[in-house]
Formats: C-alpha cells, structure tokens, sequence
C-alpha cells in the first residue's frame, strides 16, 4: 500500500509560479512510475505531465510544455511539479499518481495505481 501526501498549490496571479510536491509512504518509491493529472471544472481529467522511475525521461502535455517541470527524488521519496508562467486555463484540482507494474501476461499489463488527495490551483488573471 502507498499512500500519496500533497503540499502546495493556492491562489496565485497570472504569470506567477507555484510547486506542487508529492510525498509516498513505503519503501518502493523507485518502482513506480509518477505523474500529475489535473481536473478542471466542465472538463475531462487531463495527464499534465509524468516521470519514469529513474527520472530520466518525462512526458508533457503540449498545454504545459515548457512551462512546467516534473522532478523526482527517489531518496526522498517525493514528486514535484514546477508550474511556471502560470496562465488563467491552469485553474483546477491537481493530483498525483503513482503507478506500477506487477506483470505483464503476453500484451496485458497488470498495475497497481494510487492517487494523492487532490490540491487546488487557482490562478486569477
């Protein structure tokens, strides 16, 4: 079981920035795969952005592309979300997730999933 603690977030301006941090429980940090998904009113749960478990590569939605940056440090156990320039549209609940493989059987992969408690993002223009 991994539980998944966030900090950060608030009430910033437009063009201002904000970390968003994500600490795990356990000892198996390194084993999971990491992102953080946003949700915004009246619109569908959207992937912002996601770290493989060394932290070697990352994925970005082209709406936070160059914007944002996701970091890992495994020995702390931690993800960060690095939200710069932020823009009106970033307004919503973001959470963290953290996936893992148990096995893949042919082409079906089984995973265990968690998800942080969600941190609101507000950003006034």
């Amino acid at each position: 079981q991994v539980q998944l603690v966030q900090s950060g977030g608030g009430l910033v301006q437009a063009g201002d920035s904000l970390r968003l941090s994500c600490a795990a429980s356990g000892r198996t940090f390194s084993s999971y795969a990491m992102g953080w998904f946003r949700r915004a009113p009246g619109k569908e749960r959207e992937l912002v952005a996601g770290i493989s478990r060394s932290g070697d590569n990352a994925y970005y939605a082209s709406s936070v592309q160059g914007r944002f940056t996701i970091s890992r440090d495994n020995a702390k156990n931690t993800v960060y979300l690095q939200m710069n320039s932020l823009k009106p549209e970033d307004t919503a609940i973001y959470l963290c997730y953290a996936n893992a493989t148990i096995v893949v059987i042919r082409s079906t992969r089984l995973y265990r999933e968690y998800w942080g408690q969600g941190t609101q993002v507000t950003v006034s223009s």
